[in-house]
C-alpha cells in the first residue's frame, strides 16, 4: 500500500488535517482531520513509502511503547478509512 500523491499534512487551526495539494483540488467538505497518532501514522506512511499494516503497527508500538495486540486494530481502521477515502492506495 502507499499514500497517493498529492495528499498533505497541514496543521490548520490547531488541528492536524489532510487535504489534497492546490487550490483547485481542495475541498474543504472532504478534510480529514486526524488525531495525534493518526497523524503520525500518516507521516510514517510516507516515511515508508510503501508499508502495510504490519509495518505500521510495528513502527507504531516502538514509537509509542505499546502491544501490537493493542496497536494492530486501530492500524488496519486507519487504513480501511484512507483506502475508503482514496487517498491511499
Amino acid at each position: 500500500m502507499q499514500r497517493k500523491d498529492g495528499f498533505i499534512l497541514r496543521e490548520i487551526c490547531g488541528e492536524k488535517v489532510i487535504v489534497a495539494e492546490g487550490l483547485k483540488r481542495i475541498n474543504f467538505g472532504q478534510i480529514l482531520s486526524l488525531n495525534e497518532v493518526a497523524a503520525w501514522l500518516w507521516e510514517e506512511a510516507g516515511r515508508q513509502g510503501t508499508f502495510d499494516a504490519d509495518s505500521l503497527t510495528k513502527a507504531l508500538c516502538e514509537e509509542y511503547d505499546i502491544t501490537p495486540e493493542d496497536a494492530l486494530p486501530h492500524v488496519e481502521g486507519q487504513l480501511r478509512q484512507w483506502l475508503d477515502l482514496g487517498i491511499a492506495e
